[in-house]
């Protein structure tokens, strides 16, 4: 059985990008291959299956010695570092890698393995494109020095086109898509994230009559997420049409920035005297964040441009109505631009779609679509994934 490397620049977090990762090493396994994870840092594979239901203990690793605590964004310009030394050990087939920070091994590729680059989004395109959530990050100081920084190593490792330094190019979703043709002038193969093998679809969801005015938020404590922006501007707004009103957020702290941002909304809610309508809750169990979908009537995700949004894949699968930025692949893959969920641009439309969900059950069934989720399960995934690899086997 021949070897394969997957690549990933940040194991140790639970978020779309890990998810991902794990179930190409899955369906390779599935396709005859013997995986190889690779990670510039430490990491413990037995977290997958508390995480995603997907057992990645079974595989050999590839890992640094040390946790990574802070600089996670500078983590994807060595991810190629490891993929280096594994080359001389395993020889391998095929190389999975998720970062466009390649370059140093386009030479290796004498070595007969086929390169496969997924990307989630192509930061190169940043350096010609003004993105809200970049600006919304780093645009002040000292995050741009960190941002400024990057961007300026970055031109030292990356790969020159991803379709000639790579065997097979794939994209999260029609809207990643679209940027990479933009920037490149080809088009990639678009291979959607799975939803987690514990993420259970939902037959019958709770009924409407059964669950609180409660809007349920889900994603790490980022300022890209923009909870500030909803907690400030958009839930004022909804108190007025609906009084009782409950906001729950639900976020991942895993370093020194993520517990700043949150210590800054904690604040926020208590200057805007909203306790008692506005809940944090970092570092949930899944339970919890089950329960909370299963117990409100919408959920919102307010990113802008988010390349994939495996939260709204986990909230419909709960059968929760979405309300989403009308932007990026949640909007075009995941909501197929308004046929699965509820879409926004300003403050006053949101608030007015969230309101229509929590106190009109006709709109609120209307939008209740777990079986949309189906389409994403770890099993379509591979036959797709499979699909794909197909073509550079010809």
């Amino acid at each position: 059985m021949g070897k394969a490397l997957v690549a990933h620049h940040y194991w140790a977090r639970v978020g779309g990008g890990e998810l991902v990762v794990a179930a190409v090493a899955v369906s390779l396994e599935r396709m005859g291959k013997d995986p190889v994870l690779v990670s510039p840092f430490y990491f413990d594979p037995a977290k997958y299956t508390e995480w995603f239901g997907i057992d990645l203990t079974r595989y050999e690793v590839v890992r640094g010695r040390f946790k990574l605590n802070m600089f996670g964004l500078y983590s994807r310009l060595i991810t190629w570092m490891p993929v280096k030394d594994a080359l001389k050990s395993y020889r391998p087939e095929v190389v999975f890698i998720d970062s466009s920070n390649y370059a140093p091994l386009i030479k290796d590729r004498n070595r007969g393995f086929k390169l496969i680059e997924y990307i989630h989004f192509p930061l190169e395109a940043y350096q010609t494109m003004q993105d809200p959530a970049v600006m919304e990050r780093y645009s002040r100081f000292p995050m741009n020095l960190y941002w400024w920084g990057y961007m300026k190593l970055m031109k030292r490792y990356i790969r020159p086109d991803p379709f000639e330094s790579a065997d097979l190019v794939l994209a999260n979703s029609s809207w990643t898509a679209d940027v990479v043709r933009q920037t490149y002038g080809e088009v990639p193969y678009v291979l959607n994230p799975p939803i987690p093998p514990n993420m259970e679809v939902v037959s019958f969801p709770r009924r409407f009559e059964e669950r609180a005015r409660q809007v349920t938020m889900l994603g790490r404590f980022s300022e890209e997420k923009r909870y500030h922006w909803v907690i400030s501007e958009l839930f004022p707004l909804l108190l007025k049409d609906v009084p009782d009103a409950r906001l729950r957020i639900f976020g991942g702290i895993g370093g020194r920035t993520s517990r700043s941002y949150f210590e800054r909304l904690s604040r926020m809610v208590s200057r805007l005297s909203l306790e008692g309508k506005v809940e944090l809750i970092p570092n949930a169990p899944r339970s919890a964040i089950n329960e909370s979908m299963d117990s409100s009537r919408a959920f919102l995700h307010a990113m802008i441009n988010e390349h994939w949004g495996i939260a709204v894949a986990e909230a419909m699968a709960r059968g929760i109505p979405v309300v989403a930025h009308r932007s990026g692949g949640t909007w075009s893959d995941i909501l197929a631009r308004g046929a699965y969920g509820m879409g926004f641009e300003s403050a006053e439309e949101a608030s007015g779609a969230l309101a229509k969900l929590l106190t009109d059950e006709e709109e609120w069934k209307r939008y209740s679509a777990p079986q949309r989720m189906m389409d994403f399960t770890i099993d379509k995934f591979h036959a797709r994934f499979s699909e794909c690899v197909d073509k550079i086997r010809r």
